[in-house]
């Protein structure tokens, strides 16, 4: 099997790469939606990330990901298990496909325990595997609408709650959804796209030396994935640390007054519903931060955020035909001159 393509690697596309680092660093941010054109890196960039990432320590066997340094009981399905006992997990990148059950997604009865051996037992599904890692769904637009809500409000509460069959499981599911897709191919529905953290636009690059520039690393890539990894490893270890870095770094960092009552004026001047939008904008602004190695967050983070947390919430306006990235950047040049 050979290894994703490095994170590091991908040429452009900087709006995307700085959305996944943020929910790297802070997953509270809700999960990152990439909207774009096909071929554009979107899946491999979320894959890259995930590799990249330090392992995370987990009860040795435990299907369910469990930290042993957490607190309160295993999940039921591994109450058996000895949480002194610890192994290392690569972080988990799952993918869920299109056509999933809910059985498959959430989990069910183990019907060859239950018809061999007459047991009740917990297969675990697609949402215990994601616990402490991603969960990638690429077309999510075209991905049936109660499993959509089913995941967004999984990911919201952090459990995953299954009763049926006479089984009742609880265990936790805390994860980040990166969603993919072509808004060609049908939109998400606003109240779901709603509830993601961040929402970015990718476009197939129009530069000249750009273009080369992807062709040409992604041919190096098919010919000799191994040497190709192995060049990049240098730079994706950096990331790794800055990563690493932000995380240990993000409780220590201050969001001032002053900033907050810009994000606030901002959600102000683009009218949006709700206070989702200005957490968001505090939290990645933070992230962004905490990546930045500074222990203070700046105007110019929330700025820099404002796009990614915002251009998904702004309500349509028949009056208005400009582009919600453009009302944004016209928001904060009113919001600036006060």
């Amino acid at each position: 099997m050979r290894p994703p393509f490095p994170f590091s690697a991908i040429v452009g596309q900087e709006e995307m790469k700085r959305a996944l680092l943020i929910a790297a660093v802070e997953p509270a941010v809700g999960g990152v939606m990439v909207f774009g054109d096909r071929g554009t890196g979107k899946s491999t960039a979320a894959r890259g990330l995930a590799r990249l990432l330090p392992k995370i320590r987990v009860v040795r066997g435990c299907p369910f990901n469990s930290d042993p340094d957490a607190e309160g009981p295993l999940p039921a399905a591994s109450a058996g298990l000895d949480r002194t006992k610890v192994e290392l997990r690569p972080v988990p990148f799952v993918d869920l496909p299109l056509g999933a059950t809910e059985d498959r997604v959430v989990g069910a009865l183990d019907l060859e325990r239950a018809l061999n051996r007459g047991e009740k037992a917990f297969e675990p599904g697609l949402l215990a595997r994601a616990h402490r890692g991603f969960l990638y769904i690429d077309e999510i637009n075209l991905l049936e609408d109660h499993i959509v809500d089913l995941l967004l409000d999984v990911a919201a509460s952090g459990e995953n709650l299954v009763e049926r069959e006479g089984l009742s499981v609880r265990h936790p599911a805390r994860f980040v959804i990166v969603g993919s897709g072509n808004p060609e191919e049908g939109e998400l529905r606003p109240q779901l796209l709603d509830r993601f953290g961040l929402a970015v636009e990718v476009r197939t690059p129009t530069a000249l030396a750009e273009r080369i520039e992807v062709v040409r690393r992604r041919d190096a890539y098919e010919r000799d994935p191994a040497a190709f990894c192995a060049r990049w490893a240098a730079a994706d270890a950096r990331v790794r640390r800055r990563i690493v870095e932000a995380q240990n770094r993000l409780a220590e960092v201050v969001v001032p007054d002053e900033v907050l009552a810009f994000a606030a004026r901002l959600a102000i001047a683009l009218g949006t519903d709700g206070l989702r939008g200005e957490l968001v904008m505090m939290r990645a602004a933070r992230a962004l931060a905490a990546l930045d190695r500074r222990s203070l967050v700046a105007i110019g983070d929330v700025e820099a955020v404002a796009a990614m947390a915002m251009r998904h919430r702004l309500r349509r306006d028949p009056l208005d035909e400009t582009g919600s990235t453009a009302r944004i950047e016209r928001a904060l040049g009113e919001v600036r001159a006060g």
